[in-house]
């Protein structure tokens, strides 16, 4: 059964924050995505291998609009969440509202609220440069 871009998503940000978590350890991404679907995804593996090649951008993206924090002092599933849905907007063709929405839909759940907050304001200000 095929899954819908939001569950895909979620199954993103699991696979990032896990990357996240213990890449000091040298884990392989390609290991990490077989562990979390069942079946090959381009869309996860794009958004998954974007990421991890354009952290350096995104994260200078992020820092740029947090008001005196930067990524890597949020928790690590928000920054999951807003890694992946900055490179959507800097990367992808799929609209910034979407991407805002689906991110803003993943704190909710994952997040707690200032975390939520930062990740709202973050991509308003990244679409507002646009």
């Amino acid at each position: 059964m095929s899954k819908t871009r939001s569950e895909l998503r979620r199954i993103c940000m699991t696979i990032l924050y896990q990357y996240d978590l213990f890449k000091k350890d040298k884990v392989n991404i390609d290991d990490l995505i077989k562990d979390n679907l069942d079946i090959d995804n381009d869309f996860v593996r794009d958004i998954v291998y974007g990421v991890v090649t354009h952290q350096k951008a995104i994260d200078e993206y992020a820092n740029k609009y947090m008001n005196d924090w930067t990524i890597d002092r949020i928790e690590k599933i928000g920054a999951s969440i807003l890694r992946m849905a900055i490179f959507e907007i800097k990367f992808t063709d799929t609209p910034p509202i979407v991407v805002i929405n689906e991110a803003l839909d993943l704190a909710k759940i994952y997040s707690d609220d200032n975390v939520r907050k930062i990740i709202n304001a973050v991509l308003d200000k990244l679409i507002k440069e646009d």
